[in-house]
């Protein structure tokens, strides 16, 4: 039997304290209490909710979520209630979690609504930071433009920033030709951390009707078949930056999970693995435990940036 002492799995993501680096990415969790009855959210590292807009968003048609090849398209189009409506409804049953580190993820078309969404939000008590999603391909407008765009995204950056009351994390796109460099764009501009990776822009035809299998025609592609690019990336921001960098990508596993602090995470979101599963983001914390002490390892963040390259 093993009598090893069980690992500090404890990590921090600037003035953050997380319990441990599992955290629920935005879009697939809900506003958090949705899973409440199904996962201890008090387990988690932090819970991000759906994305928050100035006014509410009723998403885009359906079919909005298709089943590919070790993998899964989504256009949701931020479908979500809107940051007043959330803050009445939503945050008082989320303060109720005892030590619970809520993230809010804040999209806006234009500068001036990332800034007037931060500024609803900033009146919500039990808000631990904000995220902010610069880096959604599935929208008509703003989104995707302000993450792949340098000065674009240095202007909504330093807006909500100036806005912001509470730690802001960016969250960048992978659709880019130097992730690298836009982290550290994001790092000027006054970001307390990143996260990537964002969903590829992608599509999915029907073979037989001949017509797009997402009534949005182009999704955001999610799921294990992007994470070798998303760690790559994840190492390479890394690398550019001094802030934390927070990691996603098709994680499904503990060892996903320990690949990532490697490649210089500080904490992960898992995303796809909760729409097969539920209970996966619980389920990695445990395996994530059991796998630290079966190989004798006392203190997880001894992992980050720790990839033995010879």
């Amino acid at each position: 039997m093993n009598t090893a002492a069980a690992a500090d799995l404890s990590t921090s993501v600037g003035s953050l304290r997380l319990r441990n680096p599992i955290i629920p990415a935005c879009g697939t969790f809900g506003y958090g209490i949705e899973f409440a009855h199904l996962v201890d959210l008090n387990s988690l590292g932090a819970i991000v909710v759906k994305g928050l807009s100035r006014e509410p968003i009723e998403g885009a048609p359906a079919p909005r979520v298709v089943e590919t090849a070790s993998g899964m398209l989504n256009a949701i189009g931020l479908q979500n209630i809107g940051a007043a409506a959330f803050l009445a409804e939503k945050l008082p049953r989320l303060r109720q979690l005892k030590d619970s580190v809520v993230i809010a993820n804040v999209f806006g078309y234009t500068r001036e609504d990332y800034e007037r969404t931060i500024e609803i939000l900033n009146d919500g008590e039990g808000i631990a930071a904000y995220e902010l999603n610069v880096s959604c391909p599935n929208t008509t407008e703003g989104g995707l433009q302000f993450g792949c765009d340098p000065r674009s995204l240095d202007e909504v950056v330093s807006t909500a920033k100036r806005a912001s009351r509470r730690p802001l994390i960016v969250k960048l796109s992978p659709n880019v030709t130097s992730i690298a460099q836009m982290a550290h764009i994001a790092e000027e501009a006054g970001a307390d951390a990143v996260s990537l990776i964002n969903t590829f822009v992608a599509m999915a035809i029907d073979a037989e009707t001949r017509k797009p299998r997402i009534a949005n025609v182009t999704a955001g592609l999610s799921g294990p078949a992007i994470k070798p690019i998303a760690l790559r990336m994840v190492y390479d921001a890394a690398h550019a930056v001094t802030i934390p960098v927070i990691g996603m990508g098709g994680i499904s596993t503990a060892s996903d999970v320990v690949e990532f602090l490697l490649a210089g995470a500080t904490a992960v979101q898992i995303g796809t693995a909760s729409y097969w599963d539920p209970c996966a983001t619980e389920k990695i914390v445990d395996e994530l435990r059991s796998w630290c002490q079966d190989r004798g390892i006392t203190r997880l963040a001894d992992l980050i940036g720790g990839m033995i390259v010879e």
